[in-house]
C-alpha cells in the first residue's frame, strides 16, 4: 500500500493531466468547455482513481459529457500514465459531482428560513411581552420580597 500523501499526489496529478486533456487534446464535440474537473480520488493501492466532474449545461448535457467521458476514458488513462510514470496506470472512473446540487437544494432551504423569519418578524412586530419586557427578578425586587416576608412572620 502507497502512503497517503502518494496517493494525493497522484490524485493531484491525475485532475490536471485529465482537465488539460479535455480542454486541448480531445476533439469529441461533446466535451467542451462546459466540463469542469473538480475532485479526483485514488484508492490506497493505487489501482482506481474516480474523477468527479460538473457540467454547465441542462441534463441533456450531462448525458452527452457522461457519454463523451466514457469514450475517451481510453485516451485520458494512456496520458495519465504517461504523466504520472508509475508502474502500473490507475484505471479511470468518472463520477458526476453532486456538490451543484447540493448547494443548489441548501440556498433553496435558506431562502425559506428566511421568508419564515420574515413572517415570524412580521406577525410579532405589535407584540407585547406576557410577562413584562424584562421577566427576570432584579436584586431590588428581592429586596422588597424579603421585606415583605419578614413583615408577614412578624404579625
Amino acid at each position: 500500500m502507497a502512503d497517503n500523501a502518494r496517493a494525493k499526489r497522484l490524485a493531484d496529478l491525475i485532475r490536471e493531466v485529465v482537465a488539460q486533456k479535455l480542454q486541448r487534446g480531445i476533439k469529441d464535440p461533446r466535451l467542451g468547455t462546459h466540463i469542469t474537473i473538480t475532485d479526483t480520488r485514488v484508492t490506497g493501492d493505487l489501482r482506481e482513481a474516480t474523477v468527479f466532474y460538473t457540467v454547465y449545461g441542462d441534463d441533456e448535457e450531462r448525458k452527452a459529457a457522461a457519454a463523451g467521458l466514457e469514450s475517451a476514458k481510453g485516451i485520458l488513462r494512456s496520458e495519465v500514465g504517461r504523466a504520472a510514470g508509475v508502474k502500473f496506470t490507475p484505471t479511470l472512473a468518472f463520477v458526476m459531482d453532486a456538490l451543484p446540487d447540493t448547494a443548489r437544494n441548501i440556498e433553496d432551504l435558506l431562502d425559506k428560513a428566511r421568508q419564515s423569519d420574515a413572517k415570524v418578524r412580521e406577525v410579532s412586530a405589535g407584540a407585547v411581552y406576557a410577562g413584562g419586557a424584562d421577566p427576570y427578578r432584579k436584586p431590588e425586587d428581592s429586596e422588597t420580597l424579603e421585606d415583605a416576608e419578614t413583615d408577614d412572620t412578624a404579625e
